[in-house]
């Protein structure tokens, strides 16, 4: 199956996980995965919350953001990936005056 994201909607979602700002993202979803390509804005974040039925990874685009997972922060950058697995807690937050932009892969491990 191939997703072309310039042919999906743009959502925009306020406050994702309890995070400032806004998400904007044409997602994917079924069952089984979401495929995301989501932009972070300046001063936007995901707020920190736990993977307990999924992992996910992270593809950086462009920009650069500040990750936290399990409480320890990192700097994800382009050509970098994130991951976390299912049990683990992460989030992030742009704190750049550039947009972050990147590809997600949540894949479900429990239906």
């Amino acid at each position: 199956m191939i997703f072309k994201f310039s042919d999906l909607e743009d959502t925009v979602i306020p406050n994702f996980y309890g995070g400032e700002k806004q998400i904007s993202a044409k997602m994917h979803v079924d069952d089984n995965l979401k495929l995301m390509k989501g932009t972070l804005i300046p001063g936007a974040s995901i707020g920190v919350h736990t993977h307990e039925k999924n992992s996910e990874v992270v593809f950086a685009l462009s920009g650069e953001a500040v990750v936290t997972m399990d409480g320890k922060e990192e700097i994800l950058k382009p050509g970098m990936v994130h991951y976390c697995p299912m049990g683990h807690s992460h989030g992030m937050r742009n704190n750049k005056d550039e947009d972050f932009v990147m590809y997600a892969v949540v894949p479900n491990h429990i239906l």
